[in-house]
């Protein structure tokens, strides 16, 4: 997904330069927001802020400006949580979220929206060469000897995280070709497998995909939505479809310790109501390619994304309170595989 603003630097940098300067309402009136963001979504962002910002001037007179960060899930949580006064926080995965509040910077129940607190749903694909000359069709052909991956670093990305759980919840289902349903031990080794071909970890989703974009890999293993809106854009990449793939859902909160401090808490929290109303689901779809949460919005469009056989949720896994600590602990699943790949 090309970037359409500017990103601000990396976790410490962003720290560094922003941390204690959210502003609360200037001597002309002005307020500026402070959004900290995961990668993927900044196009739709360059659509949804102008939008927000001219209904907010027609409904209370008010000028509203925003300040972005856009980093890795993972590394924006952690930025958040290490100073950077975010007055709201978009991230890939509820986790992220979640340990935001643990660090008793949302005291809200950020969960309690209609939507649960989540503002898209995608899910995980792959990007694959023109014409597709390697025949990658499943996650099967993922683990063939000789064909390239890239995919970010779940140590600093949420989608990282998406793609290592849809590899793995696959196989879990009996849905990989070699793996029966229920068998943990060659799911693991399915996961090993396809560790064992990834040429790049980086740090996000969409540098990731640039890195495919820029002629390295065989495939990414990135998001739906991404190389739906590459395509878009006039990229060449393919878009594949697993049988079998995860539903990603996308978190949104106020953070309610620095909107308070910043005297912002009123339009930050009218902001992310505003990202469920059906004119920004209507962006979320047509800019960013991503199915709507809402369900209105989704009855009317989701029609032009490519069928799942087998599409699952978090839940299968046993939610995110089992799989943060099962699969990205420090003794989890992930960390066992990549130790047991890169010795």
């Amino acid at each position: 997904m090309k970037r359409l603003i500017v990103t601000l630097l990396l976790i410490g940098t962003v720290a560094g330069l922003l941390a204690g300067c959210g502003s609360a309402a200037s001597a002309n009136g002005t307020i500026t927001l402070t959004l900290g963001a995961f990668s993927t979504p900044q196009p739709i962002y360059a659509k949804l802020i102008p939008m927000f910002e001219a209904q907010w001037k027609q409904q209370t007179g008010q000028t509203v400006t925003f300040k972005q960060s856009y980093l890795g899930s993972g590394a924006q949580s952690r930025a958040i949580i290490n100073g950077f006064q975010a007055d709201i926080a978009a991230l890939s995965l509820a986790p992220d979220i979640t340990a935001i509040a643990k660090a008793g910077l949302i005291t809200h129940d950020w969960t309690s929206t209609p939507t649960k607190g989540m503002v898209s749903n995608d899910a995980v694909a792959f990007a694959v060469r023109q014409g597709n000359p390697k025949g990658i069709h499943d996650w099967a052909d993922l683990a063939r000897p000789g064909i390239q991956i890239v995919t970010p670093n779940p140590q600093t990305s949420g989608g990282a995280r998406w793609n290592v759980l849809a590899l793995y919840g696959a196989a879990l289902r009996g849905e990989v070709q070699g793996v029966a349903k229920g068998d943990t031990t060659a799911a693991f080794n399915f996961l090993k497998a396809v560790l064992k071909n990834v040429k790049v970890f980086d740090k996000d989703g969409q540098t990731s995909l640039n890195t495919f974009e820029n002629g390295i890999g065989d495939v990414a293993i990135t998001y739906e939505s991404s190389v739906l809106v590459a395509k878009k854009a006039g990229k060449t990449e393919d878009l594949v479809v697993p049988t079998s793939t995860i539903l990603i859902q996308n978190p949104v909160a106020v953070v309610d310790v620095y909107a308070n401090q910043h005297g912002t808490s009123k339009v930050a929290n009218a902001f992310v109501t505003f990202l469920t109303s059906q004119a920004a689901q209507q962006v979320y779809v047509s800019v960013g390619q991503l199915h709507a949460v809402d369900p209105t919005v989704a009855q009317a469009t989701d029609s032009q994304f490519p069928p799942v056989t087998d599409l699952w949720a978090i839940d299968y896994l046993g939610g995110w309170s089992k799989v943060s600590a099962n699969f990205f602990g420090s003794n989890g699943i992930y960390a066992q595989a990549i130790s047991a790949v890169q010795g």
